[in-house]
């Protein structure tokens, strides 16, 4: 819990999460144990921080976790480690608005005390990088950088204008990432391209990311994350004990989207967990309830489509055995009727009479929800803080449709609703953190479900 180091931009697509796992990468090599970090509501980047450190990627969210829990994950996670990499979200002070730090980068590094890399990219300037770095040092009396890496440098001579302009601001320049595909991660609309789709996309990512770290004074970067004082925090002990529930959580190339700390919280709280393919798997795992993450169905609709067996066994799971199912974005999209894309359209579960529509206008929201209807998740009157983030909207959902969630903020589903109610379904477009009463609340309804 000690070593710590906050890898920060000073804009979305500097390359922050290319560094954050070349840092990463690079301090393995040297025989550490490292723990990796995203902040903000991210499931793509954590993939290729765990990757790169051979160690499962972890979230820290002040607006879904609070500070407190936050501070208690993070110690939870990184203990056994000897040294912590935490990847910032969008620009070092982007947050909930333009008047507080909340929910930033900024305010992470200051919750936990941790040092800074500012990462910057400098293709399209040199001396002008150094106000640049000027004005995110000063910009705030506590901005904690201690250092920045350049990314995207075209030259040796441009190197040469860009480090001797920084470092009169007395802040070291620790790397200086050259200006090549050969440092790229790849890209579509969500932002980079998940490496669990398959072992190819995985050797390219880290040949990219082995390849930033040769760029990256390491060894600078670890004195540096030693100057984090202790947490004084004592991990939350984690339940332990009988298994409640058999709950099967879908895992492809299709739905990946899953924060950690939920599935360790529906462990702790008596699920038992068994991963199945919604692409590849013809049979459904016995269980008593299905979780559905998010992820890229849209991308993946025609295999998931062809595989008519999985979508019939998921229906009749809802439909006939009437078993619970927690889905979110992309799992509501694949219990819809069909997925529609431009002219195609691909049949899905037919679970929900509604049907998905993408769009090109993306949807992107931190949410503020007030239970409605007692739910799989919550009981009426409890608020929620999640998130949302797609490019479809479903169409066709009856006026009679049963909602969980009246959004405070965000767009939800229609009328700013969210959480589509039927029978043992709760469907909604807002991602959650569960935290552990919302994790016993989850397997409380399932086995109530299952004993029906």
């Amino acid at each position: 819990m000690g070593r710590r180091i906050v890898i920060a931009g000073v804009a979305s697509g500097v390359g922050k999460t290319l560094v954050a796992s070349a840092v990463s990468y690079g301090m393995r090599r040297r025989g550490y144990a490292v723990q990796p970090f995203k902040v903000g509501p991210d499931y793509i980047d954590p993939g290729y921080l765990s990757l790169a450190a051979g160690r499962e990627a972890r979230n820290l969210d002040s607006w879904l976790m609070g500070r407190s829990q936050l501070v208690e994950s993070f110690a939870s996670s990184a203990a056994g480690a000897d040294v912590s990499v935490i990847e910032g979200v969008m620009g070092y002070y982007d947050g909930m608005s333009g008047r507080t730090n909340r929910s930033s980068t900024h305010e992470v590094a200051c919750i936990l005390g941790a040092p800074v890399i500012l990462v910057v990219d400098v293709r399209s300037a040199a001396r002008s990088v150094a106000a640049v770095v000027a004005g995110f040092a000063r910009y705030q009396p506590n901005a904690r950088i201690a250092g920045v890496i350049l990314n995207r440098v075209k030259s040796a001579r441009h190197a040469r204008f860009c480090t001797d302009a920084i470092e009169q601001l007395r802040i070291p320049v620790l790397g200086l990432i050259p200006h090549s595909e050969s440092y790229a991660l790849e890209s579509r609309h969500l932002g980079l391209v998940p490496p669990v789709e398959s072992a190819a996309k995985r050797k390219r990512a880290m040949a990219a990311i082995a390849a930033a770290a040769d760029h990256i004074d390491i060894d600078s970067i670890v004195r540096i994350s030693r100057t984090a004082p202790k947490l004084k925090v004592r991990p939350r002990p984690r339940k332990s004990g009988r298994v409640r529930a058999r709950v099967c959580v879908a895992l492809d190339s299709s739905f990946n989207f899953y924060y950690r700390d939920n599935l360790d919280a529906l462990e702790q709280n008596g699920a038992e967990l068994e991963f199945f393919s919604p692409v590849s798997d013809r049979r459904l795992p016995e269980c008593d309830a299905i979780y559905l993450g998010g992820g890229f169905p849209e991308v993946r609709a025609s295999p998931l489509s062809r595989n008519s067996a999985m979508r019939n066994a998921i229906k009749k799971h809802a439909t006939i055995d009437r078993r619970a199912i927690y889905a979110e974005c992309g799992g509501m999209m694949y219990l819809s009727r069909a997925i529609k894309s431009g002219n195609r359209r691909h049949a899905m579960a037919g679970v929900l009479d509604a049907q998905t529509e993408m769009k090109k206008k993306m949807v992107l929201n931190y949410t503020r929800a007030t239970v409605a209807k007692n739910c799989l998740v919550a009981r009426r009157t409890k608020k929620l803080h999640g998130h949302e983030f797609h490019y479809s909207h479903l169409t066709g959902v009856g006026p009679d449709t049963e909602f969980a969630y009246r959004l405070d903020d965000g767009v939800g589903i229609r009328d700013e609703s969210d959480g589509i109610l039927q029978d043992g379904v709760l469907a909604s477009y807002g991602h959650l953190y569960f935290g552990s009463a919302v994790a016993d609340r989850i397997v409380d309804g399932i086995c109530t479900a299952a004993r029906r």
